[in-house]
């Protein structure tokens, strides 16, 4: 069973530039999952994380402040900002969910529900 799975249907959003996908890795832990999405360019300012139900988007927008002067001569680095959308498993704490950004790379801890975390039963 997969407790986080990508939402494709996109609604368009008015942004000055694109949006692409960053790519992601999610982990599972005892306590629940943990995702990494790699961001290059953006800042606690420039990040957006909602949840409406079980759907979790972030949106990461880039500055502008690393812009030098004159023409582009080559570019490898895209101009775009970043999206993504997942729905999210009922086994899924949603209150405790928690976002944190470090150079660019965006970490959210997903914690399981305390239902569905394993648990010893004491015998009597």
């Amino acid at each position: 069973m997969n407790a986080v799975a990508e939402k494709t249907n996109q609604s368009n959003l008015a942004a000055e530039r694109p949006f692409v996908a960053p790519d992601v890795n999610i982990y599972e832990t005892g306590e629940g999952y943990v995702l990494q999405a790699e961001m290059p360019g953006v800042t606690k300012d420039g990040l957006e994380v909602t949840l409406e139900g079980s759907t979790l988007t972030f949106v990461g927008r880039r500055g502008n402040g690393d812009q030098l002067p004159g023409n582009v001569l080559y570019r490898e680095s895209r101009a775009a900002n970043y999206r993504r959308v997942f729905e999210l498993d009922p086994a899924i704490d949603t209150s405790k969910i928690s976002a944190e950004v470090r150079q660019g790379l965006l970490t959210l801890t997903l914690p399981k529900a305390e239902r569905v975390k394993p648990r010893k039963i004491e015998i009597k």
